[in-house]
């Protein structure tokens, strides 16, 4: 059997299946800084609905991604953080912000000698 990317036994797969959505990895970059709760969450990125991050959140919970605290008290008090194996991506997270912070150099340097031309 030939194994395609979305086959949760391949490990590409079971990355993608882990981390594809449009906020996921910054959701990840979030809460590898610290625990929050989802009105932070919700107030850092104002394009984030929160129908999205409702549903991201439930499925990195899923996922065993991320924690999800519900304190007994009234407001209801509901944090979100990283959890042992969620711990294990900070690494990848860092080298994926290197990685950015390296393409915006050399995409900037390209468009400057382009404008140049």
């Amino acid at each position: 059997m030939e194994k395609n990317s979305y086959d949760p036994e391949c490990p590409v797969g079971a990355t993608m299946k882990v981390l594809s959505g449009k906020w996921k990895i910054w959701i990840l970059f979030m809460l590898a800084e610290r625990t929050m709760r989802f009105s932070e969450l919700q107030r850092l990125k104002p394009g984030l609905t929160q129908r999205m991050l409702t549903s991201h959140l439930r499925d990195l919970e899923k996922d065993g991604i991320v924690i999800r605290k519900v304190y007994p008290v009234v407001p209801p008090k509901v944090e979100y953080s990283l959890s042992e194996i969620g711990q294990t991506l900070k690494p990848v997270l860092e080298k994926l912000q290197a990685w950015g912070a390296c393409y915006i150099q050399k995409i900037s340097a390209v468009s400057q000698t382009v404008d140049k031309a």
